[in-house]
């Protein structure tokens, strides 16, 4: 239950995958797919990193030893669940727990990164730290701004926005980026028959549930905060909506649009991925990433 309600928000975070996330290669460490059974079973066969990885410090033994296809959350996934369950616990090893503990730990360092890389000296003072121990970098490019510092004074010498425009259109860009990915890349590789395999946390089974949460990200990075927490006022959607109140309208529906295709698609998607409920799925991602492209336009022609 903690690990899917940790994946919950890892996954509502992807809109904002642009910054430290890409920076510092953050997702790609703690969210490839799919999981290198060959690899993992590998490492299960050597004793000698079984030991290295229940050491104090097999956290970062994993970070820097595992590689991106053994680490993260679906590492972590492949030891909890099989066929969308819970694994029996008598078929989780002690090996099995060793590295999972040890992934979960190198997974809770790439997590704090992110944190202290936006709030700055502002992040829990633990976290701030444990990156100052771990030698993480957390500033942009090696500087003095966090990355919350850098968008809030863009136009201003030191950020790397030149106008304010170009930050709000990192937004845009970012919430393009993931509408992008799970339409062509999560749903589309293994519908159009690309690549069968490239499915995302197939042991769990919760594929479908996934993309939603990505197409919140998006609702939420266009709206101006999670639901029940937002400003409106403050937000893309208020401003989009000052310029071209029907291009925000369609905005809206089409991020709607998108998670109720994405909702009614055939489950699980390890076992659907060629029903046609993806297709559609794929379709109104492609239109979501259409009209957020014209918005990007629409605020630089502005």
């Amino acid at each position: 239950a903690t690990f899917l309600e940790a994946r919950k928000w890892w996954e509502r975070s992807e809109a904002f995958l642009f910054g430290a996330a890409s920076d510092f290669g953050i997702d790609p460490h703690i969210d490839s797919w799919p999981l290198d059974e060959d690899a993992f079973n590998n490492l299960m066969a050597s004793p000698s990193m079984i030991a290295a990885l229940d050491a104090e410090d097999g956290d970062i033994i994993a970070g820097e030893q595992l590689g991106n296809a053994l680490l993260g959350f679906h590492g972590i996934e492949y030891v909890l669940f099989r066929d969308g369950q819970p694994r029996n616990v008598a078929e989780i090893t002690d090996d099995y727990l060793i590295y999972a503990v040890a992934v979960a730990g190198d997974l809770r360092n790439r997590c704090f990164q992110l944190e202290v890389s936006w709030l700055g000296e502002n992040a829990p003072i633990l976290h701030y730290e444990l990156m100052g121990e771990l030698e993480f970098n957390t500033t942009v490019n090696g500087g003095d701004f966090s990355y919350s510092e850098n968008m809030q004074n863009a136009g201003k010498a030191g950020s790397t926005y030149v106008t304010l425009t170009q930050a709000l259109q990192a937004i845009l860009d970012g919430s393009i980026d993931i509408s992008d990915e799970v339409g062509t890349s999560k749903i589309g590789k293994p519908h159009t028959g690309e690549d069968p395999t490239y499915v995302e946390s197939p042991y769990s089974q919760k594929s479908i549930i996934d993309f939603y949460d990505n197409i919140t990200s998006i609702k939420n990075s266009y709206m101006g905060g999670n639901e029940g927490e937002r400003d409106e006022s403050k937000s893309l959607h208020a401003y989009v909506k000052g310029i071209d109140s029907q291009l925000d309208s369609r905005i809206v529906e089409a991020i709607d649009n998108a998670l109720a295709k994405i909702n009614g698609m055939a489950a699980p998607f390890v076992n659907h991925y060629a029903d046609p409920s993806a297709g559609e799925a794929m379709e109104a991602c492609q239109a979501l990433s259409d009209v957020l492209a014209e918005a990007k336009d629409a605020i630089k022609d502005n």
